[in-house]
């Protein structure tokens, strides 16, 4: 520049804007919590009327330890339906939960307890339900924060809590209406039980693991037959006494429970005889065995024969082995005082499989579900069922050999009573063989120990019963009711969770609702005295003792139900006390939560009007979880689903796909994350996940994702220094902005669909993307970079006003689209622009997008536009990597478009204002060897030119009419800008 040529930089319409580029969000965005707090936002959003409901029902976290990442994920997804549901013009309210009773807070004062020399048994049972009351409170009040620095909303204030006393008031009363409508009833049969917790458990407190296990193939010998006679084909039925029926087992713990051996009808069975055995082998040379053709050669291995030590005998029929009975292998062991003399049933069932063990299946049936139903439709129970097995895993004192021995120890690792009955075994010649298996087995989800089935007298819910309420729209059964619910009433998403829950629910057996622990809600029923389970006056159905009952947990709690006096209190001149026994199991957990719909959609103000939620939100472990029991629970009481609408998402993994463990460090804190990013950063990750799948988190993960941020950031700052002093005054109707800004309005239309859809799909990863791709290729590579000069160079011009007219509609349309996802960076580009002790971003709809936004065929004139444009600025890349050139402002290429429609096209605008350059040539003119071409862009080629003229010292542009002006050094556009 000449020493005398003006300074022009003040003379240009820069950007102007405080926002910062840094966003410091872990320090900024408690700032906003507050803010939101003191002007109410949740509430004022309450009072905008005439709004169509959408409540998303909160599935209650359990109150007793710090937030994990799996939360966060959970209760961001949750906050992005709120939100967004909000924005698109719903009433969208979000009641928080938790889940507040139960076994795990129970061990936690136990172990309080413990260090101090106290006995828990020996405190009333009332202060010790108060002190696991206090302790839920306290994670409560932890949680809650840290829900809330997560940037969620809700009614936080008024949170529902399963320990309210108006919630167990109605749990109580939703027990009630299956012990009134014939659903309850009290069984013995064997349900999975944690020796280690002492109580039953359901399925969904149940996780699976691999477990080496032992495994023994054990000898029964047949020791009668029904008839000697000779059958058809087969010889002498009397060669089979003295034979062994072989079963394989992998809880040898349950063999002293075995009260017979099942077969299959249609398999093939045979008779085998030892002919030879090596060292160290457990079979006899002249043992004759029984077992599955199909399974033979690979028992006989275990056994360590080999081929040509054994030979089969011939065929055993099926109907053959229907005359045979067998004896325990400890029959007559000397000191069993003739616990297992008595014979074995033997017959066939429809388990048995001849894939794997023996063709034979050892029947214990107060351990196992199949052999329990086998036998209670044959009307046997009465014969086989046991009692060996106690609450702590150890077999009864007085079962000879075994009593004292235990499962599990304490801690849930292997005890000694495997061991030992193999032992016992094998000094009886009762083993065949012996070894170990690795297999997948159920585990507690709260202890980690494995668990046993075990029959104990248990309270269920039968989901084959017809309910007796009359609700029979969707089904007699609860099975009935959930199924259909399942095909006709729930949207599922993705649609696998309906197979998964049906599935579920179309086999599952009925519900153990009763637990042996302290801290929960009471089973409230009595039972007759003296009488049996199957009796009609069995239990106590009478409508004013559950009006009493309930009654008094509205006004204590249930406390009452353990307070002295009580059963005189709900009984007395109703019926005679002394005629009842109380009972005092509690609710399985999953009872409490799955009744949450009653006590919170149904009773509450902000619940929903018709009781039933649009959505259930959870991890995809819940559809055996709180999904399936609010199926069952509701189904049981209202005839049909609580809920419309099921989304899953899937489990939160460490970057290489490992499962987070604090013993391998691998672990992301939420607190973390915020300390260290902030929250929208940790949102910002949720938002670009894959939800329905497991989602990897980690360093390297959480830097790309602020990278993210950071040019999502820009683009929020650009536009905001654009639109500076910007007002209405200044607005341009679509109708006569340039088509460069008509195109731009028309993507935002396009766009603004993609949004909504998104939103009302919960395809945040979809609405994100979207939108992300926009802000980077279509305005900050795009429009951004072609309008700056227009928006710095230009004098009050229709281009410059469209463009920020467009720069308006661009802020409102991404920051409304954004704020769902990105809530503290959303609300400070907002409050950049539009300060005010009341104002928010979230007090604000997404605007609806004028329909004649949409233009096809401007829109696909632009594409071609864009495709050429690429073209040329590859070309000029090259140039000033080369450095020939150090800015695109000192080129004039030759551009030979072969397309005529393409050509009239760029030259009907100004095409070197979109290429950024001084001037352009277009021509039809076919491209020389030499020009520039790019293979995905046919029929273009560029030939480099420098522009001709003198840079102006206000735009930079080089011109052959600088310094012909009044404003030295100036071209015209710049000069009429000046005055």
């Amino acid at each position: 520049m000449c020493a005398e040529t003006p300074d022009y930089k003040d003379t240009l319409a820069l950007p102007k804007t405080d926002f910062p580029m840094r966003a410091g969000l872990p320090k900024r965005e408690p700032a906003w919590l507050d803010r939101w707090e003191k002007i109410g936002i949740y509430d004022r959003l309450r009072e905008k009327e005439g709004r169509p409901d959408f409540v998303l029902h909160d599935g209650p976290p359990y109150a007793n330890g710090n937030l994990h990442i799996g939360h966060a994920l959970n209760k961001v997804l949750k906050d992005f339906i709120v939100r967004s549901q909000q924005m698109l013009g719903h009433d969208a309210r979000y009641i928080p939960g938790w889940d507040c009773h139960g076994l795990p807070i129970e061990w936690k004062i136990e172990e309080q307890y413990r260090k101090k020399g106290k006995n828990k048994d020996e405190v009333p049972l009332i202060d010790f339900r108060q002190e696991c009351r206090k302790f839920a409170e306290g994670w409560i009040d932890i949680q809650r924060e840290e829900f809330k620095r997560l940037g969620v909303t809700g009614n936080w204030p008024d949170p529902y809590l399963t320990m309210n006393f108006h919630a167990e008031r109605v749990i109580a009363e939703e027990f009630m209406k299956f012990l009134m409508t014939g659903t309850l009833y009290q069984g013995s049969k064997p349900v999975m039980w944690s020796p280690v917790e002492k109580t039953a458990l359901a399925e969904a407190e149940v996780e699976y693991h691999d477990k080496e296990s032992f495994t023994i193939w054990v000898k029964f010998k047949v020791a009668s037959a029904l008839s000697n006679a000779p059958m058809a084909g087969v010889g002498d039925a009397s060669d089979l006494l003295g034979a062994n029926v072989v079963i394989w087992t992998t809880t040898p713990w349950t063999i002293p429970s075995n009260k017979a051996v099942v077969y299959g009808a249609d398999y093939s069975y045979g008779l085998y005889e030892v002919t030879a055995t090596p060292d160290e082998c457990w079979a006899a040379v002249g043992e004759r065995f029984i077992l599955a053709d199909k399974l033979a050669a690979q028992t006989f291995t275990r056994a360590r024969l080999e081929e040509g030590q054994w030979t089969r005998v011939r065929d055993v029929p099926a109907d053959e082995l229907a005359t045979l009975s067998l004896a325990h292998p400890l029959a007559g062991a000397e000191g069993s005082n003739g616990e297992w003399d008595q014979p074995r049933d033997f017959r066939a069932a429809d388990f048995v499989t001849d894939e794997e063990g023996t063709g034979f299946v050892h029947c214990a049936p107060s351990h196992g579900m199949e052999e329990y139903e086998l036998y209670r439709d044959l009307g046997m129970l009465d014969q086989v069922i046991t009692y060996n097995v106690m609450d702590d895993g150890g077999f009864r004192a007085d079962l000879p050999f075994f009593g004292g021995t235990y499962i599990l120890d304490r801690k849930g690792k292997e005890g000694n009573a495997n061991k030992t009955v193999i032992d016992k075994l094998a000094s009886v010649n009762g083993l065949l063989a012996r070894g170990k298996i690795k297999h997948s087995y159920p585990h507690s989800w709260r202890s980690k120990a494995p668990v046993i089935f075990r029959n104990t007298p248990q309270w269920f819910a039968a989901i084959d019963r017809p309910v007796g309420d009359g609700q029979d729209t969707y089904g007699k059964t609860i099975r009935e009711r959930a199924l259909t619910s399942i095909d006709q009433l729930v949207k599922w998403t993705p649609q696998t969770g309906r197979n998964r829950l049906y599935s579920m629910i179309e086999a599952r057996p009925d519900w153990v609702l009763s637990r042996q622990r302290a801290w929960g809600v009471p089973l409230t029923c009595f039972v007759k005295k003296g009488a049996l389970p199957t009796d009609d006056d069995f239990l106590l159905r009478n409508e004013e003792v559950n009006q009493r009952i309930a009654e008094a947990f509205e006004a204590e709690g249930a406390d009452a139900w353990y307070k002295d006096g009580a059963k005189d209190r709900f009984l007395g001149n109703i019926v005679n006390p002394n005629d009842y026994d109380q009972v005092f199991d509690i609710l399985d957990v999953w009872f409490d939560s799955g009744s949450t719909h009653a006590f919170v959609l149904r009773d509450r103000p902000d619940g929903a009007k018709d009781g039933i939620a649009d959505l259930y939100l959870e991890g995809t472990d819940q559809h055996r979880g709180w999904f399936h029991s609010s199926m069952l629970q509701a189904c049981g009481t209202t005839g049909r689903a609580p809920y419309r609408g099921v989304l899953t998402h899937g489990f939160t993994l460490d970057e290489k796909g490992n499962k987070m463990s604090k013993s391998l460090g691998n672990t992301v804190a939420p607190e973390d994350v915020t300390k260290q990013y902030g929250a929208d950063i940790l949102r910002l990750w949720v938002a670009q996940s894959d939800y329905t799948a497991d989602l990897r988190i980690g360093g390297e993960i959480l830097k790309g994702v602020a990278d993210s941020y950071r040019r999502l950031r820009n683009t929020m700052r650009y536009m905001l220094g654009a639109v500076a002093h910007y007002d209405e005054s200044q607005k341009v109707d679509a109708k006569d902005m340039p088509e460069l800004e008509q195109y731009i309005l028309h993507r935002l239309a396009e766009l603004d669909t993609v949004v909504r859809e998104g939103y009302k799909s919960y395809d945040f990863q979809g609405v994100f993307q979207q939108i992300f791709h926009f802000c980077t290729l279509d305005l900050s590579a795009f429009y951004f970079d072609i309008r700056k000069d227009a928006l710095y160079c230009d004098g009050d011009t229709l281009r410059r006003r469209a463009a920020r007219t467009v720069m308006d509609i661009l802020f409102h349309r991404l920051t409304t689209w954004l704020a769902p996802i990105l809530v503290f960076t959303m609300e400070e580009v907002w409050l950049e622009r539009f300060p005010g002790d009341d104002s928010s971003v979230h007090l604000t709809d997404i605007p609806e997008t004028p329909a004649d936004w949409l233009n096809a065929d401007l829109a696909a004139k632009w594409q071609q536009i864009r495709r050429a444009r690429r073209a040329v600025t590859a070309a000029l890349e090259v140039q000033r990597t080369e450095k020939v050139i150090g800015a695109s402002l000192e080129a004039a290429p030759v551009v030979h478009v072969a397309d005529q429609p393409m050509l009239d096209a760029l030259k009907s605008v100004t095409f070197e204002d979109i290429i950024i350059t001084s001037d352009v040539s277009l021509t039809t003119d076919p491209a020389p060897a030499e020009a520039f071409r790019i293979p995905e862009i046919d029929g273009i080629g560029v030939v480099f030119e420098k522009a001709d003229g003198e840079k102006c010292q206000r735009c930079w542009k080089i011109l052959p009419d600088v310094g012909q002006h009044a404003h030295a050094g100036t071209c015209k556009r710049c000069n009429d800008a000046l005055g």
